[in-house]
Order: C-alpha cells, then sequence, then structure tokens
C-alpha cells in the first residue's frame, strides 16, 4: 500500500518553522527579512506565483516588495531595477518570475543579481558553489524542496538508485547534484536517453520533472520506488503531473501528488532561503 507524500503539510511544518524565527528575530533585532519579487510583463501563470510569494511573505511576517513593469520594458530598466535592489539593504531576496518577455537576456538577469540575494539559486556562483558541495550556496527551491520532503518522510537516500527525468537547469542538474550531496547513486536521463523504461525501472526514487503529461507508466516502476512527480501539465482543463498517477501508485511505497506535492515546497524553500540571507548579512 502507497503512502502520500503530503506538500501542503510539509511545507506548512516548514513554513510554521520560519514564522517562529522571524518573530523572534523581529523582537531581538528590530528587523525582518525582506523579499523583492519582480514581474514583467502579463504573463496569468506568472501573476499567480507571484501573488502567491507575496502572501507568504505576508503569512510569515516578512517584509516584501513587488514590482509589476509593463511587457515593453527594456532589458536596461530591469537590469537598473535590480542593481538598486542589491544595493538595498532591507532586501534578502531578490526574485525576477521567469519567463521575461523576448528583448530581455534571461541570463544576464540571472547573473545580474547579486550571489547573496539569489534565494532562487541560478546565479552561477551558487550554481558552482553547489557542484563543489560548499554550504553556503543557495540552492535551487524545487529540488531543495524535494530533498526536505523526503527527509522529512523518513526516506532513505543515501545507497539509493535515484533516476531524474528531466535535465533542466533549474530542477534536474540541481537535483543531481543535492542527491549526490546526500550519497545517492544518480541518473540523469533525458528526452535523448535510449530505452527509457529500462533505465526507470532502476530506481529505488524517481524524481519525474520534464513536463509530459503522464510520461512515467506503471511498467517503467519496479515495486517499492519512491516518485517524486516534479510535473505540471493541463489536460483536458485537470492539472496532472509527469506520472499516470492512478496506475503507478500501488506500485510504489510513497509517491507525491499533482497539485499538493511539489508545487508548495518550493514556495516555503524559497522563503528559507530569504531567512538564511536575512541572518547572514546580520551576522546571525
Amino acid at each position: 500500500m502507497y503512502q502520500l507524500i503530503d506538500g501542503k503539510k510539509i511545507s506548512s511544518e516548514i513554513k510554521d518553522e520560519i514564522k517562529t524565527e522571524v518573530s523572534e528575530l523581529k523582537e531581538k533585532m528590530g528587523a525582518v527579512p525582506g523579499l523583492a519579487v519582480i514581474l514583467v510583463g502579463d504573463n496569468s501563470a506568472s501573476q499567480v506565483y507571484v501573488n502567491s510569494k507575496e502572501r507568504a511573505c505576508k503569512a510569515l511576517g516578512f517584509h516584501s516588495e513587488k514590482y509589476e513593469l509593463s511587457a515593453d520594458t527594456t532589458e536596461e530598466e530591469l537590469l537598473k531595477l535590480i542593481d538598486e535592489l542589491n544595493e538595498k539593504s532591507e532586501i534578502n531576496g531578490i526574485l525576477v518570475q521567469l519567463p521575461v518577455p523576448k528583448q530581455i537576456d534571461t541570463k544576464k538577469v540571472l547573473n545580474r543579481i547579486s550571489a547573496e540575494k539569489d534565494v532562487d539559486g541560478f546565479h552561477p556562483l551558487n550554481v558552482g558553489k553547489l557542484a563543489v558541495g560548499d554550504e553556503s550556496a543557495f540552492y535551487s527551491c524545487t529540488p531543495y524542496g524535494i530533498i526536505e520532503m523526503l527527509k522529512r518522510s523518513n526516506i532513505e537516500i543515501e545507497g539509493k538508485e535515484a533516476v531524474i527525468v528531466g535535465r533542466s537547469n533549474i530542477v534536474g542538474k540541481p537535483m543531481a547534484l543535492l542527491l549526490l550531496q546526500e550519497n545517492a547513486t544518480v541518473t540523469v536521463a533525458h528526452s535523448r536517453t535510449k530505452d527509457l523504461a529500462s533505465v526507470v525501472k532502476r530506481a529505488d526514487i524517481i524524481i519525474a520533472a520534464v513536463g509530459r503529461a503522464k510520461l512515467i507508466t506503471e511498467d517503467m516502476v519496479k515495486d517499492g520506488a519512491v516518485i517524486i512527480d516534479v510535473g505540471m501539465n493541463r489536460v483536458d482543463g485537470k492539472l496532472c503531473g509527469d506520472v499516470d498517477f492512478e496506475n503507478v501508485k500501488d506500485k510504489c511505497s510513497y509517491i507525491t501528488p499533482v497539485p499538493g506535492g511539489v508545487g508548495p515546497m518550493t514556495i516555503a524553500m524559497l522563503m528559507k532561503n530569504t531567512l538564511i540571507s536575512f541572518k547572514r548579512s546580520k551576522k546571525i
């Protein structure tokens, strides 16, 4: 019988811990962590994400600033705003909601955010630190949340065979590095992998992060595997993951639902990174 990994519940626990710490810090120092979120253009999905980040800040007692820029904002204007926020002492985390309009170079934007305020973990300096196992790195929020989920569900990672399906810079690659840090044996599979089914079938832990609805099917999963579904796809107006949940669930020991699995963890870890950045800036 499988167990559901409840991302909502685990993320609530993490947020409660953060809220308590923030209120203690406010009492002691009269200051709180600050997060600035920048949204360029009117992408409706991005708007939803930005609003949920703003709500999380409010609920946890953070200082929050939201910048909504028009779709025709120039790259220069956006970089100037980032420079200003890099200098602003009450801001500890800066987040530019992706994607940005095509006249703006995403790489330039991510590189411009100070590595000390890069709470998304996308700056090359943080990626490099993660690669060499430097613990002062900010970890990309989704993989960081997945590790936290596994640990808080008492799922053993060390010595296990983990297969990640998807090699994006946001999930797949940092996920591989974090699992290696936890002493898993890691395989990264992707669209060019030959015989994906046999690669995935070896896995004790499957991380599906490719953005293709129900790609992971029952015949690809060995009995007792742990499945983390990062996918968010819409099929016939309904949200579903990269895993064929209904047919796969009875083969695995643990599985995350979509929605309510990995999604809530990403925001919780963004808040945790912002708190860490605040504490570093105050030398706590």
